[in-house]
């Protein structure tokens, strides 16, 4: 399967996991700890599942060159701001409420779950120790 096809499928498990999130954000974290630190909280449980969803799939994809995971982050990175964008103007918002999002107000950091999008599948590669050199085949040793 080639590896832009299992980003895809990787990155609609992450929108099941933004949609959890949101519930759990709005059903239960800000009203127990109020809009300021609800969001934040909210934030970085996204960010964690994003970074868990690209450490649990490294094995999936194998070892890839650098750019690769980079290429893969940022697949991640337009799928989610075509949704994002895509879902706001079909619900009508206008283009200052949806930019409004990308500001660090009122506890809002959506702009660093974007940033963390970006940079999880090659930092969870580089974790895991699945980068291998631009072009040369990465050799394991025999029972690896």
């Amino acid at each position: 399967m080639p590896a832009w096809l299992k980003a895809f499928i990787l990155w609609f498990g992450i929108l099941a996991l933004a949609i959890l999130n949101g519930t759990l954000r709005e059903m239960l974290l800000i009203p127990a700890f109020g809009s300021f630190v609800g969001l934040i909280a909210s934030g970085i449980i996204l960010a964690i599942c994003i970074f868990g969803t690209a450490w649990l799939a490294v094995p999936w994809w194998g070892s890839c060159t650098a750019a690769q995971w980079w290429r893969i982050g940022a697949f991640w990175l337009l799928l989610t701001l075509v949704f994002e964008f895509g879902f706001g103007l079909a619900q009508h918002k206008t283009w200052a409420e949806l930019l409004a999002a990308y500001t660090f107000t009122a506890g809002n950091i959506w702009p660093l779950v974007l940033v963390q999008t970006l940079i999880s599948p090659r930092l969870a590669a580089g974790i895991r120790g699945a980068v291998q050199a631009s072009g040369v085949p990465r050799m394991h040793p025999p029972g690896v």
